[in-house]
């Protein structure tokens, strides 16, 4: 029996019965199988290439056989910029599939690259958006330079949700209304875990896929198995007869919903959601925008309230009317202002001063734009500090470990929202001691002392 192992992130592990509807493709690919194929999948929530090549790649290794074909499904939680322990620069993420693909070789296996689903994102047009920043660009790159197999899941998922369209893309993914599932009574926002029927599909696609993938075994998936899966229908939302009439109608109940979030006047990302409790009694909550209606939502069982489009929101000042349903009666409407952003501006870096001469721990100051939630700073591509951004809009952070003498350029990229600026970049010189000088070298036969170390002689302290 030949194994196919799934590594990788949250979007391809397997889920449990108490877990639904949430479901991963890994789960689902043993389906579209032939004779002599059993799926191993490894793939676990926010799983990285690096935080797996430490942890069980070792493990990995020793259970393959020649033959056997490893899946790296990785890329849509190593772009997240935002996040010290996670983020992967372009030049780290191929470096470590490289890595893994001559790991994978060295046992005789067979490595295949699979990039990132699409998460379920249009704009205006109806287009889908891409949303992973590269990553899929990267790991085609990556595959390219390797020789490795190549399972292009960002180009057939979008494929797939782009025939669906907004108003039916959405029933493939764990996003749903209150009092939809008995385990999200509230609803659930998430546009990039798929449920039963989207996990299956997508595994229903790569399957389809492999079988024109040069350097897949032939024999790996039965044809007869691929089947088309049902359409999912329209989500309720569309279905709703008429709704603007409802903005005409005398209001039968005595107060409007209340909206929580976003505040008054507010700055959001393109894909912010609505949140809020209705009037007792409501069923249902709608939503306009210069008398154009826009969606809507179920209440919950007490009465709470959660919406988000499927399209992202168009930058600029919004301002829309929530109304609720109770029965055959409308209620009054609450209207709730926001300003969207679609792009953030590069922090000011304010210290140290380009080409300054710094001691070896560098403290990096400057300001950002209104809304921007921190400053991260990267060398060399790779994260290597955060920086929170203060209400009056300045930022600090000093490094955590000495820098040894020479010359740097460091980077410095604004987080706002699930976006991020384009880096503004500093050249800095480290003032220090060589690691070649004598000062050092003399020292080299005994273990490095701390600063406040009484042996003698002592490195000096800034």
């Amino acid at each position: 029996m030949r194994k196919i192992c799934i590594i990788g992130n949250s979007v391809a592990a397997s889920r449990t019965e108490a877990e639904a509807p949430l479901a991963g493709w890994g789960q689902y690919l043993g389906e579209f199988l032939g004779t002599g194929y059993e799926v191993r999948n490894y793939a676990r929530d926010a799983m990285t290439l690096r935080g797996y090549f430490t942890e069980r790649l070792a493990t990995l290794l020793g259970i393959l056989a020649p033959g056997d074909l490893v899946l790296l499904a990785f890329g849509s939680v190593e772009q997240r910029v935002n996040q010290l322990n996670r983020h992967h620069g372009p030049r780290e993420y191929k470096e470590y599939l490289r890595l893994y693909v001559e790991a994978v070789r060295g046992e005789g296996a067979v490595p295949v690259l699979v990039t990132p689903a699409v998460r379920c994102t249009f704009d205006e047009a109806g287009n889908v958006v891409g949303t992973h920043d590269g990553y899929p660009a990267l790991t085609r790159e990556a595959a390219a330079e390797t020789g490795a197999a190549l399972l292009d899941m960002d180009a057939f998922t979008t494929e797939m949700i782009a025939e669906l369209g907004p108003t039916r893309a959405r029933r493939l993914f764990r996003w749903l209304d209150p009092r939809e599932h008995p385990n999200h009574p509230d609803g659930i926002i998430d546009a990039s875990h798929f449920n039963d029927l989207g996990a299956r599909e997508v595994a229903r696609r790569l399957a389809m896929s492999a079988l024109d993938v040069p350097g897949l075994p032939r024999d790996m998936i039965d044809p007869e198995r691929l089947g088309p899966g049902p359409l999912p229908p329209v989500l309720a939302e569309f279905t709703v007869s008429r709704p603007e009439l409802a903005l005409t109608m005398e209001p039968a109940l005595p107060d409007g919903p209340t909206v929580v979030s976003p505040g008054p006047g507010a700055l959001v990302g393109v894909a912010r959601k609505l949140s809020g409790k209705a009037p007792a009694g409501s069923d249902y909550v709608l939503f306009f925008e210069q008398g154009r209606y826009l969606g809507g939502t179920a209440v919950s069982a007490s009465g709470t309230w959660q919406w988000r489009r499927v399209v992202n929101w168009p930058a600029g000042p919004h301002t829309v009317q929530v109304l609720a349903i109770a029965g055959g009666g409308v209620s009054r409407t609450t209207a709730v202002d926001f300003h969207v952003l679609d792009r953030v501006e590069p922090p000011q870096v304010l210290g140290p001063r380009p080409h300054a001469w710094c001691g070896p721990r560098p403290r990096f100051s400057g300001t950002a734009a209104r809304g921007v939630e921190k400053v991260m700073v990267l060398e060399q591509g790779r994260l290597i500090a955060e920086a929170p951004v203060q209400e009056d809009g300045t930022w600090r952070v000093t490094h955590a470990h000495d820098w040894r003498p020479g010359t740097y350029t460091v980077e410095f990229v604004a987080v706002f929202s699930a976006i991020h600026s384009a880096p503004a970049s500093l050249t800095l010189r480290v003032h220090g001691i060589p690691e070649d000088n004598w000062l050092r070298t003399s020292l080299a036969s005994r273990e490095p002392c701390s600063a406040d170390c009484a042996h003698y002689p002592a490195m000096p302290a800034w």
